[in-house]
C-alpha cells in the first residue's frame, strides 16, 4: 500500500502546483474548481492509503527483500462466467433512456432492475455455484 500512497501524494503535489497556474492563464472558474476538487480528491486517497498502509502487516511487493514466493496462494475466489452482468446492463440502458423517449420506460426498467440486480446478487446460492 505504501507504493501506492506515494503515487497519490505525486498527484496530490501536482494538482496542488497545477491549479493556480491554470487559474492565472486562464481564469476559468470552472476548470479551476474541477481541478480544486481533482486536488482534494487525490489528497484524500493518499491519505487514505497512508493510513491503511500503517495499520496492515506490508504485503510482498511493500518489502524491499520481498521474494515472489511470499505472495504464492489463493487469491480468492472469481465467478465463472455469468449471464447476469448482461442483463443487469440491458436494465441500466432501458432506465438511462427513460426521460429521453418516456418515463414508462424508466419505470419498465426499474422493474426489470429489480430482477436482474436479485439475479446477480443471489447467483451463487442456487444452482450449479451455490456454496
Amino acid at each position: 500500500m505504501r507504493a501506492e500512497s506515494w503515487v497519490f501524494v505525486a498527484l496530490t503535489v501536482f494538482y496542488a502546483a497545477i491549479t493556480p497556474i491554470y487559474w492565472l492563464m486562464s481564469s476559468d472558474p470552472a476548470g479551476t474548481a474541477a481541478l480544486t476538487l481533482t486536488f482534494f480528491l487525490s489528497l484524500m486517497i493518499a491519505l487514505y492509503l497512508s493510513l491503511i498502509s500503517r495499520r496492515i502487516d506490508p504485503r510482498p511487493e511493500d518489502k524491499k527483500s520481498g521474494e515472489i514466493a511470499e505472495g504464492a496462494g489463493e487469491l480468492g475466489f472469481f465467478p465463472p462466467q455469468s449471464k447476469w452482468p448482461l442483463f443487469v446492463a440491458l436494465t441500466f440502458t432501458l432506465v438511462i433512456l427513460g426521460p429521453v423517449f418516456g418515463w414508462w420506460l424508466m419505470i419498465l426498467g426499474f422493474g426489470f432492475g429489480a430482477v436482474t440486480l436479485s439475479g446477480l446478487i443471489f447467483e451463487f446460492y442456487r444452482g450449479d455455484h451455490a456454496h
